[in-house]
């Protein structure tokens, strides 16, 4: 048996290994790779081999690192099935759509662009005119349905006639309601066939809804060989769910090989105590200077995480109680999945809320965002308030908007409150900002560019680490030695290389032999 690894090895994103036997390849994950989207649209296009081969995927959990290549698998005539847990299915019903409609957008937008370039350059090579009030009315009357709605046809249109480049998405909405068409979704700690001699039995996680530890079984007999793929390894008491499974049934616990996520394999997390302090500090610092909080997230678990952190310093009178507006659609739909699996939940959620009648994520502050014009009508609020948008890493949605009408005001903040990967904008942002308060905030003002504009960094931008949804490097030793499972190898992945490196040395002093694999090297077992 052997593995290959084909995404998030020495790298945070884009997960995906390749388990091979005489008979069968059963993919573990299948994500996008995100950052620069030049770099990362290269990535995503191209799978290294041919998805025909395959005889299932087993998905760890919905985050879109880890699954949001399945689409375009499926795309490229996969004919597998793709198993995972419940709550990962539940969730996937709203991550793939929506990630489709996310590079749909992206792309409408930049041939937008395009086409509105070309339609203001009147036939002088590659100099644009100076277009009266009325004509730039004209170009965009025909390029946009509304105010807000672009219009693709006649965007194609163009982009033909003039033979410009078009971008085109790596999948549609279609392409991923389809592949949500091949998933299977089993309880915890049910084994199920994945493969001729091969099974996976799945155990909790705690990194977000539905995640999971799969336990692959490959053989029989004195031949049988057992692969732990932890996927993204979440925290210990956080809230909400339950922690890292530590107690294995006993057919699991023979390990000849761990493949163990590294995302933070080289620091440690603020406790939760901090983390509550450094909350209320930073929410009465923001409210006392008449200034709003934004909140880069991801929809599913860091958004649920935020509004429980809140609603419990609201509900103590710790901090003022601003407007929270969560705007992203998406988030409101996971928020609903998420009252849907109480199953999940953690003995304090069910204590502090819910015995309480008390729903988690909703209380009197909260509103939720849905349409385009209450997006807009929101970035244009002058009084205090609290908003909460997606994507985490400032790659894409409308996140974007609400940092362009805010970064440039110093009474703003915005909060990081998880890990930012390497050439995305929010790591950027995160950066930039820490430069300039080295320097004292004196000096040449940092400028960041979204959505192809420069925009001055004059909002102070605070870091949060203890929202992390991922377990530090203390923590995933605390996994591996307080659990019952017997580590013969090791295999780190998904974690920048000196992240990765620092830890499998680490495993290494506790006698675990340990090694970092590069992008399409192959491990046998």
């Amino acid at each position: 048996m052997h593995v290959t690894f084909y995404g998030a090895a020495r790298e945070v994103t884009g997960s995906m290994h390749m388990i091979s036997t005489e008979n069968d390849r059963v993919l573990l994950d299948c994500g996008l790779f995100q950052g620069r989207r030049k770099d990362t649209w290269e990535k995503n296009k191209v799978i290294a081999f041919d998805p025909t081969i395959l005889t299932n995927v087993v998905l760890s959990h919905a985050h879109i690192d880890h699954s949001g290549r399945i689409p375009l698998l499926v795309k490229k005539n996969f004919n597998g099935r793709v198993i995972t847990t419940r709550g990962t299915l539940d969730v996937c019903g709203y991550l793939l759509p929506d990630s489709a409609h996310i590079q749909e957008s992206d792309a409408d937008y930049l041939n937008y662009k395009t086409a509105r370039a070309a339609l203001r350059t009147h036939g002088k090579k590659g100099v644009a005119d100076d277009l009266t009030h009325r004509e730039a009315s004209q170009v965009k009357k025909l390029l946009k349905k509304g105010n807000n709605r672009l219009n693709r046809q006649t965007i194609l249109e163009l982009g033909n006639q003039y033979g410009l480049k078009q971008v085109e998405p790596l999948y549609g909405e279609e392409d991923a309601r389809h592949a949500l068409g091949i998933f299977s979704g089993v309880p915890y700690r049910t084994p199920v066939t994945v493969g001729e001699d091969m099974t996976c039995t799945f155990y909790e996680a705690g990194h977000i809804l539905g995640s999971a530890i799969s336990i692959i079984r490959c053989g029989r007999g004195a031949e049988q060989k057992t692969i732990c793929f932890t996927g993204d390894l979440g925290r210990f008491g956080m809230p909400i769910l339950k922690d890292p499974c530590t107690n294995f049934n006993e057919e699991d616990r023979n390990i000849d090989l761990l493949i163990t996520e590294s995302t933070y394999g080289d620091r440690l997390h603020e406790t939760a105590e901090d983390l509550h302090s450094r909350m209320i500090q930073e929410l009465n610092a923001a409210h006392d200077k008449n200034g709003s909080v934004v909140i880069p997230s991801f929809a599913l678990g860091r958004a649920q995480e935020i509004l429980y952190v809140i609603h419990e310093l609201y509900e103590k009178n710790l901090v003022p109680r601003m407007p929270v507006y969560v705007d992203s659609p998406l988030t409101a739909s996971l928020t609903k999945v998420f009252g849907e699996h109480p199953e999940l939940y953690d003995n304090e959620t069910h204590k502090a809320f819910l015995e309480k009648g008390l729903n988690p994520f909703l209380f009197d502050k909260v509103n939720f965002v849905s349409s385009v014009d209450e997006s807009m009508e929101l970035m244009r609020k002058k009084e205090p308030c609290i908003v909460i948008s997606a994507s985490g890493m400032c790659e894409v949605g409308r996140i974007l908007h609400h940092l362009r009408y805010r970064i440039h005001n110093p009474n703003n903040t915005i909060l990081i409150v998880g890990f930012m990967a390497q050439h995305t904008l929010g790591r950027h942002i995160l950066e930039l900002s820490q430069a300039y308060e080295t320097r004292g905030r004196k000096g040449e003002v940092p400028t960041v560019k979204i959505l192809g504009k420069e925009y001055p960094l004059k909002a102070r931008v605070v870091r949060l680490g203890g929202f992390s949804a991922h377990a530090d490097k203390n923590e995933m030793m605390r996994f591996i030695k307080q659990s019952n499972l017997k580590i013969k190898r090791a295999a780190v992945v998904h974690g920048e290389e000196n992240a990765s490196l620092k830890f499998a040395e680490l495993l290494r002093t506790h006698a675990i032999d340990a090694r970092v694999p590069k992008r399409g090297e192959t491990i046998k077992v």
